[in-house]
C-alpha cells in the first residue's frame, strides 16, 4: 500500500514535507509513467482498493454503484508533483477533477470551496486483496 509522510496544512504556512502536497502524483508521474516500476492498475490498486479494505472502509476504494464516490480525474500523461523540500507549497499538475463523499472539491483544476471530507475511524480489519498484495 501507499501511504504519505505529508502533515495536513494550510496552504503557504511553514515548511511541509513536499508530499503533503504531491505523493500520489509523483508516485504516478515517477515510478508509474517515467520509472515504469509499476504499472497503473496496481499503483491505483495500492492507493484505493488496498488501503480501504485493510483500513475496514469497504465502502470506499472502488468504483461500483452504491459504495461512497470518492474520485480523482487525472492525466497520466502529465500528472507529476511540484513541491520540493525548499519550496514545498505547489499543487500537483495533471489533476483535473477531486470529488469527496460524492462532492466534487476540484473542477476543471479549481478549488470548489466545498469542504465534504469527514474523519474515518477503522473498521473491521480485512485481508488485502488484488495484484501485490
Amino acid at each position: 500500500m501507499f501511504e504519505t509522510d505529508g502533515d495536513l496544512v494550510s496552504p503557504g504556512v511553514g515548511f511541509p514535507h513536499p508530499r503533503s502536497y504531491g505523493s500520489f502524483p509523483r508516485i504516478l508521474g515517477l515510478y508509474v509513467r517515467e520509472g515504469g516500476v509499476l504499472d497503473l492498475e496496481t499503483a491505483i490498486h495500492k492507493m484505493t482498493a488496498q488501503p480501504a479494505t485493510w483500513y475496514g472502509q469497504l465502502e470506499r476504494g472502488r468504483l461500483e454503484a452504491g459504495l461512497m464516490a470518492d474520485i480523482t480525474v487525472f492525466d497520466a500523461a502529465t500528472i507529476a508533483d511540484q513541491a520540493s523540500y525548499t519550496d514545498p507549497h505547489h499543487y500537483p499538475i495533471g489533476v483535473t477533477h477531486v470529488m469527496i463523499n460524492g462532492e466534487l472539491v476540484l473542477r476543471d483544476g479549481q478549488m470548489t470551496g466545498r469542504l465534504p471530507g469527514q474523519f474515518l475511524s477503522r473498521g473491521e480489519a480485512v485481508q488485502p486483496s488484488g495484484p501485490e498484495r
